[in-house]
């Protein structure tokens, strides 16, 4: 076999190799456009509003039951989201509310997987919470 035909064929296996074992992956190999415009840049999220009302401080969680308990609220000043420290006897798993955070208007509390137990809404007068447990069980929250 003469020189240049042997250099071809290596050349050839060279190229071709690689192309056939990416064949073989599961994975889609996707080359940019050179000459495609930039992409702009995806927006940050959002930071959700800080709440109209401080809500640092003592808070009473109340359930149609009767049941209730004090939660304390902690916050820095203009924050949107703070810590709670549940007192004792809280309806259902309340006893858990580690945080608390604004969500698109609503007040959502956190237990301590970071798994929501409640969203509620103000509601007149101000200082009042009125929504709903995770488990259907209608709460309120009042100062």
């Amino acid at each position: 076999m003469p020189l240049q035909a042997a250099n071809r064929i290596t050349l050839a296996m060279l190229i071709l190799t690689p192309l056939a074992l990416g064949g073989c992956t599961s994975e889609r190999i996707v080359f940019a456009d050179p000459f495609a415009p930039p992409r702009a840049a995806a927006p940050a999220p959002a930071r959700p509003a800080p709440p109209t009302i401080n809500m640092a401080g003592r808070w009473t969680l109340s359930a149609p039951d009767g049941r209730l308990c004090g939660m304390n609220f902690t916050t820095t000043a203009g924050a949107a989201n703070g810590r709670i420290a549940p007192e004792g006897g809280c309806p259902g798993n309340f006893f858990t509310s580690r945080q608390w955070t604004f969500d698109q208007g609503a007040l959502v509390i956190y237990d301590h997987k970071e798994q929501p137990l409640a969203r509620l809404a103000g509601s007149e007068p101000p200082g009042r919470f009125e929504g709903t447990a995770a488990n259907g069980m209608a709460i309120s929250l009042t100062r």
